[in-house]
């Protein structure tokens, strides 16, 4: 049912940081999905094509939140949690292993999971 009232600047900012996690999550996701995990092994691959399903499915539960947006609480703070733990993730990664090349790309990837997040949490609880 749609809402004649206009969302409040925070639903608004909650939307958009939801949007832009979703069209991420899919994009990533479906490009996971197709390239799988490169000159790896079977079982490597496997969980890679597994997580990017995972990936995919996320960008399409954070298209659906912002979408309800109204109705919408303690989802949108588990969703910022997901991101949050991915670039967490990220983090631990490029500390044991290094940063992947080129690097720019893979910081381009992990800064918008650290702000995100926060810039999300934030909005919901305004909005409560």
């Amino acid at each position: 049912m749609p809402h004649s009232t206009p969302l409040e600047t925070s639903q608004l900012v909650a939307r958009i940081c939801l949007f832009m996690i979703g069209a991420i999550a899919v994009t990533g996701g479906c490009l996971q999905m197709y390239l799988g995990q490169p000159d790896t092994t079977p079982r490597l691959d496997n969980v890679h094509r597994f997580m990017a399903g995972v990936y995919l499915a996320t960008g399409f539960i954070a298209i659906w939140t912002g979408i309800a947006i109204r109705e919408q609480s303690t989802l949108v703070y588990l969703i910022a949690l997901g991101v949050l733990l991915a670039a967490v993730g990220r983090l631990v990664s490029i500390s044991q292993v290094g940063l992947p090349t080129p690097h720019a790309v893979w910081i381009g990837y992990l800064v918008p999971e650290l702000v995100l997040p926060v810039i999300l949490a934030w909005a919901q609880y305004r909005s409560s």
